[in-house]
């Protein structure tokens, strides 16, 4: 596998030249004083140092090592301990958290940068501090005063770590009908009772102490989601001092033989009567995991952005190495036996794919971590209400397509190594496995499509939707006329038609057709990021063109190579949507 390089240049470009987010942040009190240009750029040239040189070289070993469980107790890949403590004892735990308890509080359009890197570097190692940066929002957001004292700086500072507990051996999406039960005892604490599955980081050797979040319902619970509450359990009680002094009630039963990510401990946990606190208000769990939802769905559209980005360093370095074949007579190297990969046709197409769809999914989380930022900090009540709109739009959309166009983008990696993509020296393979999982957990792709067109467009009878088309819009009329871009502004501006188009189409189709939503949602999220991107990539391209720079000539060219050859893909799209449920009901169970 070829040496990971961190995309620095990129991530600037974008950050500061694209979506200028230091005049953001300078309208931000709460970040005005700690973030400017300079101060991100210092951050981001550490975070690289850490990914490259910290995290990178131990991917391969610890996907061969992976994790191991005895009797309870899980052990991760050595070389995770001592990088573990590198990093924690830097601070990047805590990049995001709330810096009264010890984080740096950086904004999301900032700190989704640092993320890809780790991603790009071990998808398997990030989801410990990852998962724990979750716990922390959420504990900040909701608990109570006494519970973040104690729990946020440990967390915070990589004493300890934390996890989310929602799926139980019976359950997957549906949390209404968990069975975990908390009931009340004498000292203000709940005894927690239950099982759950498929929870990363539940038990490791990484850290002395983990905190669990879980979701339980009450003695006096609702039925289905409206009777869910949220507690936290920790591993270990502790005193005042934070010093540990007896083992909770809560062990792991196993751990999970996955396709990827071997390296991340996926346990079974059992909770037999162990002591937890209410995180928030009872009832209300269900409400307070998912306000930080936005922030891990994000998280995981990154993670297949992460793996998309060292896929496509590994195969181009291996395509410039690699001699097969002959080209076309003018590209034919006379002085070697062989022609390198690059001279052939669908190589570069399958490399270009990939770029396109890596530096589009780049721009795209960042221009979603600067909605999240713009929704918690700004001033403006208009600038927040319409970034909270536009984050909840978008918010499935960066799950589902940069995981979907992450594994797609693997792929083509594995394919122009031919057979050396699929044995396990090179590493390719571990990138398609890795980040195959991204696609399933934190709500599975489908069912972030069924959120978007259920939920998001149809649910708010087109409301949401709007400010996306009116963005989209806007930035048409303003560059139709763009001398260098003028046939792909007529192209984005017919997309805009099309997707508003449908959306008006499904509205209508939907109240007649109940199975019209969930046929085509997965289309109609992917025709959204397909738009998206073509909106990004002009963006992009236009800022290129102003900087001048002779190196950003390249995303000029890919920007025409997206409009040529992706995305056209949006007129099957298109088709598929409007054929509705048609094909897929006519047949009866047992004709499957």
């Amino acid at each position: 596998m070829a040496d990971y390089r961190a995309p620095r240049s990129d991530m600037d470009f974008l950050l500061h030249d694209v979506f200028q987010v230091a005049d953001d942040w300078q309208q931000m009190p709460a970040l005005a004083e700690m973030m400017d240009a300079d101060t991100a750029t210092a951050i981001l040239d550490e975070a690289a140092k850490v990914a490259e040189n910290l995290v990178a070289p131990n991917s391969r070993a610890a996907d061969e090592e992976g994790v191991t469980w005895e009797q309870g107790a899980v052990s991760v890949p050595k070389a995770y301990h001592g990088a573990f403590k590198a990093l924690a004892e830097g601070g990047w735990v805590g990049v995001t958290a709330n810096p009264d308890f010890g984080g740096m509080g950086l904004p999301k359009s900032l700190s989704a940068q640092y993320e890809e890197m780790l991603c790009s570097a071990d998808i398997a190692f990030s989801l410990y501090p990852g998962l724990t940066s979750g716990a922390i929002m959420t504990l900040d957001l909701h608990g109570s005063d006494e519970l973040k004292a104690h729990y946020l700086p440990r967390l915070a500072a990589g004493e300890w770590t934390g996890t989310m507990c929602l799926t139980e051996p019976h359950t997957g999406t549906d949390l209404g009908i968990i069975r975990t039960k908390a009931v009340p005892a004498d000292d203000g604490s709940y005894q927690i009772s239950g099982t759950k599955i498929f929870i990363t980081g539940g038990e490791h050797d990484l850290v002395e102490n983990i905190v669990h979040l879980v979701l339980a319902k009450l003695p006096d619970a609702p039925a289905g989601t409206k009777g869910i509450s949220l507690f936290l359990v920790p591993k270990f009680l502790s005193d005042e001092q934070g010093n540990l002094t007896e083992r909770n009630a809560v062990s792991c039963g196993s751990i999970e033989h996955k396709m990827g990510i071997h390296a991340s401990a996926t346990c079974v946990m059992n909770f037999d009567g162990a002591k937890g606190w209410l995180v928030g208000e009872p009832h209300k769990g269900l409400k307070a995991m998912f306000t930080m939802m936005n922030y891990e769905r994000l998280g995981v559209g990154i993670q297949g952005l992460g793996t998309a980005e060292r896929s496509y360093q590994n195969a181009l370095e291996y395509a410039k190495d690699r001699r097969q074949g002959r080209g076309a007579k003018a590209t034919q190297d006379h002085n070697a036996e062989a022609d390198t990969l690059l001279v052939h046709g669908d190589i570069r197409r399958m490399l270009l794919t990939m770029k396109a769809f890596t530096e589009g999914g780049r721009a795209f989380s960042t221009w979603v971590g600067q909605q999240l930022d713009r929704a918690k900090y700004a001033q403006d009540a208009e600038v927040q209400r319409r970034a909270d709109a536009m984050v909840a739009l978008l918010t499935p959309v960066a799950k589902a397509f940069l995981t979907d166009t992450g594994l797609e983008s693997t792929i083509h990696g594995q394919q122009i190594f031919g057979g050396h993509g699929y044995v396990r020296e090179w590493g390719q393979e571990q990138l398609v496995r890795d980040t195959r999982i991204a696609q399933i957990y934190e709500g599975t792709n489908g069912i972030q499509a069924l959120d978007l067109l259920g939920r998001k467009v149809v649910g708010s009878q087109g409301q949401l939707l709007t400010p996306l088309l009116e963005t989209l819009r806007a930035f048409v009329a303003e560059n139709r006329n763009h001398k260098t871009w003028v046939t792909e502004m007529a192209t984005l501006a017919a997309a805009i038609d099309s997707l508003e188009g449908v959306s008006k189409d499904v509205l209508q189709k939907a109240a007649t057709d109940e199975n019209w939503i969930n046929s085509v949602a997965v289309e109609y999220l992917h025709l959204m990021g397909y738009v998206c991107y073509g909106y990004l990539w002009l963006r992009m391209a236009i800022a290129a063109e102003a900087k001048g720079s002779t190196p950003l000539q390249t995303k000029i060219k890919t920007a025409r190579f997206y409009f040529v050859k992706l995305m056209p893909r949006i007129h099957g799209l298109v088709a598929a949507i409007q054929a509705g449920s048609r094909g897929l009901f006519e047949f009866e169970d047992d004709e499957f």
